[in-house]
């Protein structure tokens, strides 16, 4: 890597390794690109189906937020889900904590808005979870956007909880799912031996 631009270096070998992941997925038979369609299909609506469900059985506000947070973070792998879990998780809990904060000290305004949207970014890529920054700003726009009844901290807890449900939906779904394949996998592997 080179002492003078690491930074430039990283991203050029990420943009390398990501051209990479799309040659590869495009190299896929149409078949094998249908059927891993229909399977983050089912799961993404299979996640957001159960976390709806359970938002409308505990009476949350606007249970449909624990299903966009559902479909969100459903990735390929258990693993990558996980991982786009964990960013949802910390990018709401920031993003929610800035919001309430700013408006109790600065007042309910844009101006105090797109402060917080710039700030929100900023702290998580200084925390060191920059993949966070996007979904805190998103967070952060819900909280001081969306119409609500309520105070604020009221509010970004009530989303907090309903994007938690989402996550949660979301590891169970993907879990089952990849359990499912490599069962499936494993038994087509050992009938061709």
């Amino acid at each position: 890597m080179s002492k003078r631009h690491p930074i430039r270096e990283s991203a050029r070998q990420l943009s390398y390794v990501q051209q990479q992941l799309v040659q590869l997925y495009k190299g896929m038979p149409w078949g094998h690109r249908l059927l891993k369609g229909l399977s983050m299909g089912l799961q993404a609506l299979a996640g957001a189906s159960l976390g709806y469900g359970l938002g409308l059985l505990l009476h949350t506000q606007q249970a449909f937020w624990a299903a966009l947070t559902a479909i969100s973070v459903t990735q390929q792998t258990y693993l990558d889900t996980r991982n786009s879990s964990r960013d949802q998780v910390i990018g709401a809990a920031i993003g929610a904590a800035v919001a309430i904060a700013a408006t109790y000290l600065i007042g309910d305004s844009y101006l105090c808005y797109g402060g917080t949207m710039v700030a929100v970014i900023m702290l998580c890529w200084c925390f060191n979870v920059g993949n966070a920054g996007k979904l805190s700003a998103t967070t952060a726009t819900i909280v001081m956007l969306v119409p609500h009844e309520g105070a604020f901290w009221t509010v970004a807890l009530t989303r907090l909880g309903e994007v938690t449900l989402g996550i949660g939906c979301a590891l169970v779904v993907t879990g089952a799912a990849n359990w499912i394949e490599r069962r499936w996998l494993n038994h087509w592997t050992a009938g061709d031996a």
